[in-house]
């Protein structure tokens, strides 16, 4: 089997159109047509939280703000009524605002959450407009907070999936970059990640971004799966186009990890079917 579970209807910018053009069963048999070409059997959507009205009553960040159109309990209705698509939202995590996002979360139908760090503060990791390196902070620094709040978002116990979970190599060596070995930063996590037997999602989005490398390193995954962790499979597609992107590489990868089995979720129970 093969998944694509953190996949975007809505397009990236949502001034730009209604939700109606989006949240429609043509556009979602488009993608549907494409997972099936691909040989995709399990598809599911997760549309960004902050694209729904309900999300400032977590978080007012100004990205939030200018993003915030949609209704998420009509996003909800959508999925389950008009599509087979398996539900799901990718939502945040914003530390000291967990019990907001939990309120957010709680009570409606998904079949699984997908957890991301998108901020460090009000510094963004992969939006220029907020860049987190224009604030000074050291490589170190910025390197060692993401991986801090990536270990506390695992922990929370919210999310089902940890979305591209080395997300701040988003840049590549455009931006500055750490000195460490790298396992350092990732063993700030990865207690806590092993504790929550939280799903780690392979994410082939990174080949499109300018690190140009699947997510997140072989080093995190393999350290991951020693730990006993499950594996998802995404490509974070936002066109058809993009769904299941560049999966021979991702099949490769899982398959010189040893992966064999990827996690297939249903109203937030979890199980393993063999990768095929």
């Amino acid at each position: 089997m093969l998944t694509d579970y953190h996949v975007h209807l809505r397009v990236d910018d949502p001034s730009s159109t209604p939700a109606q053009s989006s949240f429609t069963p043509a556009n979602a048999e488009r993608y549907r047509e494409v997972a099936s070409e691909r040989g995709i059997e399990e598809l599911g959507v997760a549309e960004h939280v902050y694209r729904f009205t309900e999300a400032l009553e977590v978080w007012n960040h100004p990205l939030w703000v200018e993003s915030a159109r949609d209704d998420i309990d009509e996003y909800v209705r959508f999925v389950r009524e008009e599509t087979d698509l398996r539900l799901g939202i990718e939502a945040d995590f914003i530390p000291g605002r967990e019990d907001r996002m939990r309120s957010l979360l709680e009570g409606r139908d998904w079949d699984y959450v997908v957890g991301s760090i998108h901020f460090l503060s009000e510094g963004a990791l992969d939006y220029d407009k907020f860049d987190v390196w224009n604030s000074g902070r050291s490589p170190d620094h910025v390197w060692s907070t993401y991986f801090e709040w990536l270990g506390e978002l695992a922990a929370t116990g919210m999310y089902d999936i940890l979305a591209h979970p080395d997300l701040v190599k988003h840049w590549g060596r455009e931006r500055p970059w750490p000195d460490r070995d790298l396992r350092f930063y990732y063993d700030i996590a990865m207690e806590r990640i092993a504790d929550s037997g939280i799903a780690i999602e392979v994410s082939t989005a990174g080949l499109r971004k300018p690190v140009g490398e699947i997510y997140p390193d072989r080093a995190f995954l393999d350290m991951a799966i020693d730990a006993g962790n499950p594996i998802a499979l995404s490509s974070d597609a936002h066109t058809p186009e993009q769904l299941g992107f560049e999966y021979e590489q991702a099949l490769e990868y899982l398959d010189g990890a040893g992966v064999k089995e990827l996690c297939v979720f249903d109203r937030r129970e979890r199980r393993l079917e063999p990768i095929g």
